[in-house]
């Protein structure tokens, strides 16, 4: 094993930082112990379901394991690790972890109904022996809505005191917005006690770091510098499991290289062959760099546009004075001969006299569909001499 390459060379029995739920690595920060102090009150309460929720590596399972050590004689256990499962595969996998017997009479697969019976019939029998049982589902968040309504109707078998099944759901921080449902409304109702575990802060990074080397078997210094641990804490984001590899591999860079003491250097270069050439933000030149030329060039493209909407802006305005300035086609322009030969003080001219068709005669004007206009000269009077303009017959 690696760690056998340098553990004697600082002094360690065994491996720190392994990333196996060992409960004697458990490093209980404020945070964890209200984390199994919830569990623990899920199984003393009255049943229903308690919820444990936690980013990726931030000790959920191994909590759980802690859980299980601390549990009371009373209680028995079933542990479902793997949750992608149907109703039916559930059902049969929950009786198998609490030795349920299954009888299926027929020719078919068995039914819901066939898990459901003998079931039920257990959890009264353990309910009379003063037993108690607790399901625990790890990663929950992969259960589905209609996996999560069949385990709701588990909980429905109570007695006047308590409910006789507790079911534990612990999941990444994806299962809460999964109970958050409205259809899984009636679930959500039945949490009685739920937390999420968050990382380490730096003090508590060191501390953690300490209590795993401490529990290895090291019995001198520590061997990480406090620049080291401020790095790990920057790198690892204060996830145990992160801080677990990067110190892991960190401890073996600085045995190849013959350092009793891991420095900022060291931990940069194991963070590279652990997590890739850009585990987290540093702040480094190239970082900062890249940020600057971005805002660089975001600001080269809004002078830009806002040069060529300028010119838009001219060339549409431009436009619209050379049109509003154009005459329109029923007035009529001015003779510039006539201007000029008129003297400015001469008074207007009068207008023409319309001339009048003879009487008898259509006006021209009423043939083009025009409105007559209306007669200036008084008509002849009528009598009856006008009255016989024709000449006698013979």
């Amino acid at each position: 094993m690696l760690w056998g390459m340098y553990a004697e060379f600082f002094g360690l029995k065994q491996d720190p930082f392994s990333i196996a739920p060992d409960p004697r690595y458990l490093f209980m920060s404020e945070r964890h112990r209200e984390a199994l102090a919830h569990l623990l009150y899920g199984i003393r309460g009255g049943g229903g379901f308690v919820l444990l929720s936690g980013e990726i590596g931030a000790g959920k399972t191994t909590i759980c394991r802690c859980f299980l050590e601390q549990i009371p004689e009373q209680c028995r256990v079933a542990y479902i690790f793997n949750p992608k499962l149907t109703v039916g595969d559930l059902l049969r996998t929950i009786c198998r972890e609490f030795h349920v017997e299954v009888k299926h009479e027929g020719t078919g697969p068995a039914t819901i109904k066939d898990y459901l019976d003998p079931f039920n019939e257990y959890l009264l029998q353990s309910h009379a022996r003063g037993e108690r049982n607790v399901l625990i589902i790890d990663e929950a968040q992969n259960l589905t809505p209609h996996v999560l309504e069949q385990l709701r109707l588990l909980t429905n078998l109570e007695t006047r005191e308590r409910k006789l099944l507790q079911i534990i759901l612990i999941g990444q921080p994806e299962l809460r917005d999964v109970l958050a449902r409205p259809e899984l409304e009636q679930l959500a109702q039945r949490v009685i006690a739920r937390f999420h575990l968050g990382a380490l802060n730096e003090a508590e990074t060191r501390q953690y770091i300490e209590h795993r080397m401490q529990v290895a078997g090291l019995r001198g210094p520590l061997p990480f510098s406090s620049q080291a641990i401020r790095r790990v804490h920057e790198i690892a984001r204060g996830v145990p499991r992160r801080v677990n590899l990067l110190c892991d591999r960190a401890l073996l860079g600085a045995y190849a290289t013959n350092q009793a003491r891991v420095d900022r250097s060291v931990v940069d270069k194991a963070a590279i062959e652990v997590f890739g050439d850009d585990p987290v933000p540093v702040k480094n030149s190239r970082r900062l760099a890249m940020p600057q030329a971005a805002s660089l060039s975001l600001l080269g493209t809004l002078g830009i546009g806002l040069v060529v909407g300028a010119l838009v802006a001219g060339a549409l305005f431009w436009l619209w004075n050379q049109g509003s300035q154009r005459p329109t086609a029923a007035a009529t322009p001015p003779n510039p001969a006539v201007t000029a030969a008129a003297p400015a003080d001469t008074p207007p001219a009068a207008p023409a006299p319309r001339l009048e068709p003879p009487i008898g005669q259509p006006d021209p004007s009423a043939r083009s569909g025009a409105r007559p206009s209306r007669r200036t000269t008084p008509a002849p009077p009528r009598n009856r001499r006008n009255c016989s303009a024709t000449a006698p017959t013979a």
